[in-house]
């Protein structure tokens, strides 16, 4: 088997269970190896330390399998792992059908760059990394065996592919292909999803208990919704007893979809505004025309795709959160989100933060958000933590 020989400051890393491997952290390669390949992982003494993934094309060189030395990585070994991805979800599982889930959360699940969601019937799965790229016959096939669904589809046609070496790919890994939309009930509300197109695997799982957050504290209110896409937070607004919600989106396709989700929970159609727009320009719009709410959601999309875009996005969520304060009533709730992993949780607060005293308002945080506990963070990979929110109250 190819190997490599890591350096000190890597074996610190390794030593608290961090799955990744840099490539300025390999000193050395023995063999070989190409992408997906399993490596042997040596300190420069030739210590065993784990085996993992070869990923030639990108900065994460290696994406450690396991730290164990008897252990194949074979069509048990994935079955293995699954198996405990799945018991960590069973009430998830066993809740009211149709069920919607993240059932593999990558890193976090022992399973480097594998995602895998459940929808109804049918799984949908990205396969992020060239150690998953290669092994996916294997995970398909343990899949089927663990949890026999209508269909499993693959979505993996994100940009992270590309760090990797790899093609994007979409289609049907077994069984039969999933329908245009399929409906998925969460916390009460029932919502249409198109997983063969839509954002990331169809819908933003990772937002199920803010969602509900959001349904018990805006009763009587208007809330703004931005980057509303299929209109989950609004639905979830609207059940809970919100006055009215103006949605903004700047896709008309989304927003179609969205109709038919408050439709489908029979939400009267008189509460609801869309604006096909650019967030950015209708808040500035509502601004000028002094239109204000008594909440605001702002769940805008990755604005850091990597370390070097972070001062950038800084700025994007300055401005964004700058505005929002600006057209919140007294009292008014700011529901704001970064789902940018690169996007430190302190750095988030200050920047938001410093965007209130640039507004003229005092708030305070009542509550600190992150994803749902269907997308675990594994103590050892604090990147896992991706999805970053903050309640805040202004004066």
């Amino acid at each position: 088997m190819p190997a490599v020989f890591v350096t000190p400051r890597a074996l610190r890393s390794l030593s608290r269970l961090h799955p990744w491997i840099f490539s300025g952290a390999i000193a050395k390669v023995k063999g070989a190896p190409v992408s997906g390949d399993t490596v042997e992982i040596y300190s420069l003494e030739g210590d065993f330390w784990g085996l993992g993934a070869f990923s030639p094309e990108s900065q994460i060189r290696v994406r450690v399998w396991t730290f164990a030395a008897d252990t194949a990585i074979d069509q048990d070994f994935f079955r293995h792992r699954l198996q405990q991805a799945m018991a960590g979800r069973v009430s998830l599982a066993t809740a009211p059908v149709p069920v919607a889930y993240r059932l593999v959360n990558a890193e976090s699940d022992g399973l480097p760059g594998l995602i895998v969601d459940r929808y109804a019937d049918f799984l949908v799965c990205q396969f992020l990394s060239a150690g998953v790229e290669r092994h996916k016959a294997e995970i398909v096939a343990a899949l089927s065996e663990l949890m026999p669904v209508a269909g499993i589809f693959e979505r993996s046609d994100t940009e992270s592919r590309h760090k990797e070496g790899l093609e994007p790919h979409t289609g049907v890994l077994a069984g039969k292909e999933p329908s245009p939309l399929i409906e998925i009930l969460e916390n009460g509300c029932r919502y249409l999803v198109d997983v063969r197109v839509g954002h990331k695997t169809g819908f933003y799982l990772d937002q199920r208990d803010n969602r509900q957050t959001v349904g018990t504290l805006v009763k009587g209110m208007d809330v703004l919704n931005c980057f509303a896409y299929t209109g989950g937070f609004a639905v979830a607004a609207l059940a809970g007893g919100a006055r009215s919600v103006v949605n903004i989106e700047s896709s008309a396709t989304s927003l179609a979809l969205a109709d038919r989700n408050f439709a489908l929970n029979n939400l009267p159609p008189e509460a609801v505004e869309n604006i096909c727009g650019d967030v950015f320009v209708e808040l500035r719009n509502f601004r000028n025309s002094g239109r204000s709410f008594d909440a605001i959601i702002l769940d805008p999309p990755k604005f850091a795709e990597s370390r070097s875009q972070l001062e950038r996005a800084s700025r994007g969520y300055k401005d964004i959160n700058l505005l929002a304060f600006k057209l919140l009533k007294p009292g008014g709730l700011l529901f704001t989100f970064s789902c940018s992993g690169h996007m430190d949780p302190d750095l988030f607060q200050k920047i938001v933060a410093g965007a209130a005293l640039d507004a003229g308002r005092n708030g305070q945080v009542i509550r600190v958000l992150g994803q749902a506990g269907d997308h675990p963070v594994a103590l050892s990979f604090s990147e896992g933590a991706y999805l970053k929110g903050l309640i805040c109250r202004v004066a």
